[in-house]
């Protein structure tokens, strides 16, 4: 897909060490190319470019910054298609999400940033005695990004787009299974004109997060992905520089469906908006819970929701295509052995297999009356397995929705809209979707409660969270 690994200081470049992996598309199982995985020499080039163009961009007038911003959002969507082509041979995204929501969202992102860059403003306190107090927002530094492989061009666009709005320089991973859609992107960069060190791309494996979150000349670390890599990224930046991180680390999400809901809506929600990109992404609700009065004949329905839907599994490149293969054999197999520790855990209502003998493909699946301590009910899984439970009253529909050691995000079906805001307030999660799936908006924040994260992306806070503050106090006297 792409000649080079790794492009540090507006070049690319191979990598020097013998560590590499192959990428294999997940619809046909046929190599795609090799990566270089960057180790030391490679890592201290990257920090060093950003560490040499940081002052120079930070000290860029904002509306510059702001001006080679939109030119990159407007240089992703003219390349929407190469983008594209190499999410969908690389993870096997189907060809109507990654071109019609994942890379238009990233330039997206990228243009409400730049919006945000001349707009970083300061506050000035009453004068307290002969004492003026005054705040400024300032940049951190060398920012790091790790980002994930499930919606790749558009999270990046959420940890990249603020630190260069805000004036940092970032030295950015990208995820081992969809790696070329950022090294294309890599070329845009240098299209668009910024200056050398500011934005550097370096691949690889975990071994090359490792070096990020433990190195010295970096200021902060903004991670997406599993609950075990961010624990790792907090004791390699505590024992390290004591960097500051940010943290994305998925979750269990609840759908609540009330007796008083629109059925089609709450249908569709749970089938179309759960299987969205394969059940392959972090807020998905993969624990349903029905009120018993409608229970019968909502889950009737969404098992029809789903068997039609197994039609829709198939080549990415498909327009027609909804639902693509996993994003590689490692996560298949996670996905099956879920499916086969569910077999004895709950009753299986439709699914429950592989799709195919080539490729990735999983059927979509659900699961009716699982134990609460049941894996398929607790462990994040990150597929097509959807979960069933019933319940009686309000009160309770909050205590199963909490009772998770997640909390990213929760969905709410029902028509009442008191409840509405009055169930969304007790669920402990840090977004929550009425009547839809939530869907991430760039000006909201978007963050997870207990081990689902810390710090927020998006919005303001997005923008804040690659700021420090600084308070300076002028004597007025004399």
């Amino acid at each position: 897909m792409v000649e080079y690994s790794h492009f540090i200081n507006n070049e690319y470049i191979e990598g020097s060490s013998s560590a590499t992996y192959e990428v294999l598309n997940p619809a046909t199982d046929e190599s795609v190319g090799k990566i270089n995985c960057a180790r030391e020499t490679e890592i201290d080039a990257a920090v060093a470019a950003a560490r040499a163009a940081f002052e120079p961009w930070a000290a860029t007038p904002a509306a510059k910054r702001a001006a080679l911003l939109n030119k990159l959002a407007d240089l992703i969507d003219a390349n929407n298609e190469e983008i594209v082509k190499a999410e969908i041979k690389a993870m096997g995204q189907p060809v109507s999400i990654a071109g019609g929501f994942v890379v238009p969202y990233a330039a997206q992102t990228f243009r409400y940033y730049a919006g945000w860059a001349d707009k970083i403003e300061g506050q000035t306190f009453p004068v307290e005695g002969d004492r003026l107090h005054i705040v400024q927002y300032e940049p951190i530094g060398v920012c790091a990004g790790i980002g994930p492989w499930n919606v790749t061009i558009s999270t990046l666009s959420w940890k990249v787009a603020p630190a260069l709005a805000a004036g940092n320089a970032v030295v950015y991973k990208t995820s081992e299974k969809s790696p070329f859609s950022v090294l294309v992107l890599a070329r845009l960069v240098k299209e668009a004109g910024f200056p050398a060190g500011v934005f550097n791309i370096v691949s690889g494996d975990g071994a090359t997060g490792a070096l990020l979150a433990s190195h010295m000349d970096i200021d902060k670390i903004s991670f997406t992905g599993s609950g075990p890599s961010g624990r790792k990224i907090i004791e390699a930046a505590a024992k390290s520089n004591l960097k500051k991180v940010t943290l994305e680390l998925g979750g269990k999400s609840p759908s609540l469906v009330f007796d008083d809901a629109d059925i089609e809506s709450a249908l569709t929600g749970n089938s179309q908006g759960f299987l969205f990109n394969s059940s392959q992404v972090c807020i998905a609700a993969s624990r349903l819970f029905v009120q018993k009065p409608i229970a019968d004949k909502f889950i009737e329905g969404l098992k029809e929701r789903f068997q039609g839907l197994d039609g829709a599994v198939g080549d990415p490149n498909a327009p027609s295509t909804y639902i693509g293969p996993l994003a590689d054999k490692a996560q298949l197999k996670r996905v099956l052995g879920y499916i086969e520790v569910g077999k004895s855990e709950a009753k299986l209502l439709v699914g429950g297999e592989r799709k195919g003998d080539t490729g990735t493909f999983v059927q979509p699946t659900i699961f009716l009356n699982p134990a609460k301590d049941a894996r398929i009910y607790k462990e994040e899984i990150f597929g097509p397995v959807l979960t069933v439970l019933t319940f009686e009253t309000e009160e309770e529909a909050v205590e199963l929705a909490n009772d998770t050691s997640y909390g990213l995000s929760a969905t709410v079906y029902t028509g009442n809209t008191a409840r509405a805001i009055r169930v969304a307030s007790k669920i402990k999660a840090g977004t929550v979707g009425i009547n839809a799936p939530f869907a991430p908006s760039m000006g909201s924040p978007f963050g997870g409660y207990k081990q689902s994260g810390a710090g927020r992306e998006l919005g303001k806070e997005g923008l804040m969270s690659y700021l420090q503050a600084k308070s300076i106090s002028i004597s007025l006297v004399g």
